[in-house]
């Protein structure tokens, strides 16, 4: 009896150190954290922004892009910087260039920046143009070294573009393949020309089906660039 219950004591004690010890944890990662982010910095115009023509808020381009590309498994931390009548050397409403908004949403671990636009710029000397245009693409390499540029000219919604709006677009694209940045152009690709839908009642500016179109063009054009995917 005496042992039975000296057994049944310390088969109590051993059950209950057991018993106490918690499980092993297991090393684990969410899905969503870490290297699955993507760093984005866009800077562009009121093609961007968003107008009362339409692509205010959640129905911009890119936050539409950013839904697309989240669908494939591509998430994006984007920081936005447009400002409506700005250009890379004419001031926009809030009195910046493209050099200024760069400055605001550039940093040092974006995978990828991109610029977009101006028509804006068509008052400006095309000596200037081209030295603003230069100096900008560069602050951006200087700030973000290791990220990949993608420059997007100026796009125009009919066929009958302007002979300075052609001019601003191959200072650009010099100044572009001079830094090593991807160039797209929205007027040899004829974005928007024989669209009418598209674009608001000011003849300018896209509306919320012009602002899904951009989203469709562009949004292929920073996923490929993009190398962190879930």
């Amino acid at each position: 009896m005496v042992r039975l219950a000296a057994f049944i004591i310390a088969f109590a004690f051993l059950f209950g150190v057991v018993a106490e010890r918690p499980a092993p944890v297991r090393p684990y990662r969410l899905a969503y954290s870490g290297s699955g982010l993507n760093h984005v910095a866009v800077v562009s115009d009121s093609y961007t922004t968003g107008t009362k023509e339409g692509g205010l808020g959640a129905k911009s381009w890119t936050s539409l892009a950013w839904r697309i590309l989240g669908r494939e498994g591509v998430r994006v931390s984007a920081d936005v910087a447009a400002e409506g009548r700005a250009g890379y050397g004419v001031r926009g409403d809030h009195g910046s260039v493209f050099a200024d908004l760069t400055g605001r949403v550039v940093h040092p671990d974006d995978e990828l920046v991109v610029f977009f636009g101006s028509r804006n710029d068509q008052g400006v000397d095309p000596d200037a143009y081209a030295e603003a245009t230069r100096s900008t693409l560069e602050s951006a390499r200087r700030m973000a070294p290791a990220a990949k540029l993608l420059v997007i000219g100026p796009p125009w919604p009919t066929a009958d573009v302007p002979e300075v709006v052609t001019q601003l677009r191959d200072i650009l694209y010099g100044q572009a393949r001079a830094v090593g940045a991807a160039w797209i152009d929205p007027l040899a690709e004829r974005w928007f020309v024989g669209r009418p839908e598209l674009i608001g009642s000011d003849g300018v500016h896209p509306n919320d089906a012009g602002h899904a179109y951009l989203a469709d063009k562009i949004a292929p054009l920073i996923g490929t660039r993009l190398t962190r995917r879930l």
